[in-house]
């Protein structure tokens, strides 16, 4: 497509299909989006009719393919706007000569406006070719738009020129039809150059082909990362960037950073599951099992569902495409208008004819339509920059205009691990005695909490190794498991631990003593550890909140926001970390069901903005105005979700927020000024003498200022404030 016009003519030519509900042409993405009946909806029948206009419909573009049409067509601009720029220069420094009269006669007037118009041929008949072509296409689809109205501006002008010359006039106006070209040409090489910005943000997103080892045959063999498919088992180097998703068989070290922004390397489990893109780091060769080959993997899904939202369009976008669409049929009406009333006022033919010409020239509304959708395209690479992918780029006109913010607890607002808060116990009980001891209970035990209890004993005998010189005698060499409540475990000196809940250890015949218990922390699950003399300690576990919780909270609540936090978590635990990340406790809702929080979140006032990552936040991600996905989130809440965060924690939801209100911003200045402009140049333009030339600068200006405009939104820098 060469313009919005184009979309447009493709929009109007699919909606007169039987049996299509919706179309939307995203112009800067060249991305349709198309709503209808499964026989209207084939890519062979929408195909056939587009090609009637002149355009290719296909199915949707690899990244690296975009890329290349829009090199290509960035060639194609250059080379039009040099020849462009070569002849046009002499054609206007020509015209130049004769409006300041620095010619000694009017013969050498004339042969100079022959010599312009001469120069004027390459640059009307080459340069000009696409907007000729764009304008015939829009016409058969009965969508006339700027293009048709530049076409008719360059025509007029070229043949009230040659009449002029004919008549032995030197008045000429091939000026006028060049600087039209040129100038167009500039805006829409600048805004190739946009859009090619704003397709790289998903570039991040892109991994090499690269060959990786797979079983096969009894042997690990070499194949390209493309033929491999699901349930094949490849072999993963240290050090090797992983290209598919997968599940390991083995434990090992695994860097997120690539994908999620961590800092610090993860351990992975047997069993547990990577994506493409991370990175692994052990010291010896591990095996995964593929889940995903290319083009299934989360990336994968990720990439393509951007672009394809990125066809929707938001209430201002349709706003554009409404005043741009009966803008052209109304320019076209009063440049034919023009013509007799400049005739019935006493104006000769040949004035009459420059007015009508400046109406077509000044009505271009390629500002209109340029508005919004350079803007939003901006808005979305400049979100995905700081880690924050728009599978909705519609929805950052929602986005601006959030009232309140809702929070999921576990997983969201926390790191969905438990780690000790606090612990207590037994009098006289040596500290290293009692890790050793603990350390040895949990052994082997897959419950959440005795990893975590793992976790500190690790981390407290490392902080004083002092007290470890050698490795820890107590092992445990029996357990018998309550899943879910406790074990009991034997130790190789023949000593039993019991470690579980307190009702677990009365039930085993165990008596706790009043200490045993604090009740400042009911808010905390509570785990008890035993030995041979009865209770030994007490050990309080919460589910941390992610490192920039309180900020982020402080944040979106001195931005006027109304923040609350909804989860089925207990009461207790909701209000510890309601207090711990700045929240009142009105404002934390517990033991809420998922219908009960998607009710409670069309309560709060809108628009609204849910962030959740579990299954049972899809229905209020669906409810909200607007859901995000964290990092950690479940398939079903990034399908529910109109963006996912890329990096841990919160603050992704700051930033997003921040940069919604500024391509908002820009939207609706783009959308102000283009539309004043057009109003108040055609009212101009009726009214009194405009030259076409001033015209044609005027209306360049206000293509190229709402390019600019969107531009300085894709290529301002992150900014950690917003």
């Amino acid at each position: 497509m060469w313009c919005t016009s184009c979309a447009l003519a493709v929009e109007g030519s699919l909606n007169r299909l039987d049996g299509i509900h919706e179309v939307s042409v995203h112009y800067p993405s060249a991305t349709l989006c198309i709503n209808g009946t499964p026989a209207a909806t084939q890519l062979s029948v929408l195909a056939s009719k587009v090609k009637r206009l002149g355009y290719r419909l296909s199915e949707l573009e690899p990244v690296a393919d975009a890329h290349a049409r829009l090199e290509e067509e960035s060639r194609y601009l250059t080379l039009r706007l040099m020849v462009g720029a070569l002849f046009g220069m002499w054609a206007m420094l020509a015209s130049l000569l004769i409006y300041v009269g620095a010619l000694p006669s009017e013969q050498v007037e004339l042969i100079v406006a022959w010599v312009s118009g001469a120069f004027s041929l390459p640059v009307v008949l080459f340069a000009g070719l696409p907007f000729y072509r764009a304008g015939w296409r829009t016409l058969i689809a009965k969508r006339p738009g700027m293009d048709v109205l530049i076409s008719l501006g360059v025509f007029g002008a070229v043949i009230v020129s040659v009449v002029l010359l004919w008549r032995g006039s030197s008045e000429v106006y091939f000026d006028t039809a060049v600087m039209l070209i040129v100038l167009l040409l500039v805006g829409r090489l600048v805004e190739t150059l946009c859009r090619h910005r704003g397709l790289k943000a998903l570039d991040a997103l892109a991994l090499p082909d690269d060959n990786v080892s797979v079983w096969q045959n009894d042997t690990f063999q070499s194949l390209p990362v493309g033929e491999v498919s699901a349930g094949m088992h490849v072999e993963l180097a240290p050090g090797e960037l992983l290209t598919l998703d997968g599940t390991l068989e083995a434990p090992g070290w695994i860097d997120t950073a690539s994908l999620t922004g961590e800092s610090l390397p993860r351990y992975f489990n047997a069993g547990q599951k990577v994506y493409a893109g991370c990175r692994y780091l052990g010291v010896t060769p591990v095996v995964m099992q593929v889940s995903a080959e290319v083009g299934k993997r989360r990336l994968d899904r990720l990439c393509d569902e951007m672009r394809r939202y990125q066809a929707k369009k938001g209430e201002l976008q349709k706003l554009a495409d409404r005043f741009a669409a009966w803008l052209s049929p109304l320019a076209l009406l009063l440049a034919l208008l023009a013509l007799p009333a400049a005739l019935l006022f006493g104006l000769g033919w040949e004035e009459a004819f420059v007015r009508a010409l400046s109406v077509l020239v000044v009505a271009c509304p390629c500002a209109v339509g340029l508005a919004v959708p350079l803007a939003s395209l901006a808005g979305s690479g400049q979100a995905m920059q700081q880690g924050i992918a728009l599978r909705d780029p519609a929805a950052l006109e929602t986005l601006a205009r959030i009232r309140s913010v809702a929070l999921d607890k576990t997983g969201t607002l926390t790191t969905g691990s438990h780690s000790v808060l606090h612990w207590q116990a037994r009098a006289g009980i040596d500290e290293h005695a009692l890790q050793q001891k603990l350390s040895a209970a949990v052994a082997g035990s897959e419950h959440p909490l005795a990893h975590a209890l793992a976790r500190w004993s690790s981390d407290q005998r490392d902080q004083h190794p002092e007290q470890n010189p050698g490795q820890n005698p107590e092992q445990n060499i029996g357990v018998n498991e309550s899943p879910g409540e406790g074990r009991r475990v034997r130790l190789n000196s023949g000593e039993w631990l019991t470690l579980g809940s307190a009702n677990w250890l009365n039930r085993q015949q165990i008596v706790l003593p009043s200490q045993a218990e604090d009740p400042a922390m009911a808010f905390a699950s509570q785990v008890m550890l035993a030995d041979k003399a009865g209770w030994l300690a007490t050990f309080y576990l919460t589910d941390q909140p992610v490192a920039d919780a309180a900020t982020s909270v402080k944040r979106l609540l001195e931005s006027g926001y109304v923040v609350a936090m909804i989860s089925g978590d207990r009461q207790g635990a909701v209000s510890w970390l309601g207090e711990q990340v700045g929240l009142t406790r009105d404002a934390c809702y517990a033991q809420r069901s998922p219908e009960a929080k998607a009710r409670l979140l069309q309560a709060l006032p809108s628009p609204t903005l849910f962030v959740g990552d579990g299954l049972n936040d899809t229905l209020s991600l669906a409810a909200a105005d607007v859901g995000i996905a964290p990092l950690s989130a479940s398939e079903a809440a990034r399908e529910g979700a109109s963006a996912q965060l890329m990096t841990p924690g919160i603050s992704g939801v700051v930033r997003l927020l921040g940069i919604a209100k500024r391509t908002r911003r820009i939207m609706v200045q783009n959308l102000f000024f283009s539309a004043l402009y057009n109003t108040l140049a055609l009212g101009l333009v009726v009214l009194m003498a405009i030259p076409p030339l001033v015209a044609v600068l005027a209306m360049a200006a206000s293509s190229l200022t709402v390019t600019l405009n969107a531009a300085r939104l894709a290529w301002a820098e992150p900014d950690e404030n917003d």
